[in-house]
């Protein structure tokens, strides 16, 4: 017995300790974060759509702000608040989609603090125009030179209200022999929105802005008033550009005037929504040839376009 026990202890002595594994730590989630509050096109509609696709195909963290009223309902005609806006301190892409809001300062620093971080930034339609100050002096900046150099292009005009939600209003193609994973699986279609000027007469695009997709207005209010010249109906609609800010990083920018809220039954919409999102954020890697994965999560009947109360009443932020 007492050999045996000797036997062990010597045994024991050179016993090899193997280290205990340790797991892994978890991988943060990429954070998205939408900016909606505009009056007209849905977008507290349309953004949680693409929200619930991107949480379902990159596992993604997303957090939608929109405009509340008192009661906590999602009420876009409030143009002075935006609910949650402090999530953005924490988001690795900030996509908006917005419209002449006249938030209090800290809202607005919390928006353009992120720009200029070097952040990655999308944007949609009107988000050209997502400030409008009237009376603050030191804001002002934000309503026109803000969004020309960070999106593009600030508000100019259109082509024309004409059979809002009831008919297309824009021929969509992508731009011959111009190649971009943004493109992968968007074939031409017809768009519900009416066409935005953001390029020709006095204007230009700004910065390094490179077009991906082209839109052809159908039907023209400037063919009546004869300034086609000035205001051309062959138009940008969707591009790529870059913003330096404070922070000396450079972040990538996506934008499109698209977003009339059918334009997104419209799956190569989506594709190219998805695919934009992708390339901001440095995944062009994952965007499949036919591009993203668009399908819908769950059922998208949203209202049509329109001021007032178009919008879905008594709604909380889901």
């Amino acid at each position: 017995m007492n050999i045996l026990l000797l036997l062990l202890f010597a045994v024991a002595q050179h016993a090899i300790i193997l280290p205990v594994q340790q797991p892994a730590p978890a991988k943060k989630p990429i954070h998205i974060v939408f900016v909606t509050g505009d009056e007209e096109y849905r977008s507290e509609e349309s953004m949680p759509m693409l929200g619930q696709i991107l949480k379902r195909e990159l596992g993604a963290k997303i957090t939608v702000c929109y405009a509340l009223d008192s009661n906590g309902n999602i009420n876009p005609n409030r143009a002075d608040h935006i609910d949650g806006l402090e999530a953005l301190k924490t988001a690795d892409l900030m996509v908006v989609f917005a419209r002449y809001r006249e938030l209090p300062k800290v809202q607005a620093k919390l928006i353009t603090d992120y720009v200029e971080s070097g952040r990655p930034v999308v944007g949609f339609r009107t988000a050209s125009h997502t400030f409008m100050y009237k009376s603050d002096s030191s804001l002002m900046h934000l309503n026109t030179e803000w969004p020309a150099k960070v999106f593009g292009q600030q508000w100019i005009t259109h082509h024309g209200h004409f059979e809002d939600g009831n008919a297309p209003l824009t021929s969509v193609y992508p731009i011959p022999g111009r190649s971009s994973p943004i493109l992968n699986g968007v074939y031409p279609f017809n768009a519900f929105s009416w066409l935005y000027h953001v390029d020709g007469g006095e204007w230009k695009l700004q910065g390094d802005a490179k077009t991906l997709l082209e839109g052809k207005s159908l039907r023209s209010k400037h063919q009546l008033d004869g300034k086609l010249d000035k205001y051309p109906l062959t138009q940008p609609v969707a591009w790529t550009k870059t913003y330096t800010g404070s922070s000396a990083k450079t972040a990538r920018v996506f934008f499109t005037t698209l977003g009339h809220p059918f334009d997104f039954k419209e799956k190569a919409m989506r594709k190219l929504a998805l695919n934009g999102m992708y390339w901001a954020l440095g995944l062009e890697g994952r965007i499949p040839k036919d591009g993203v994965n668009a399908d819908f999560d769950s059922i998208y009947e949203p209202n049509n376009s329109g001021f007032g109360d178009k919008f879905k009443a008594n709604r909380k932020p889901q």
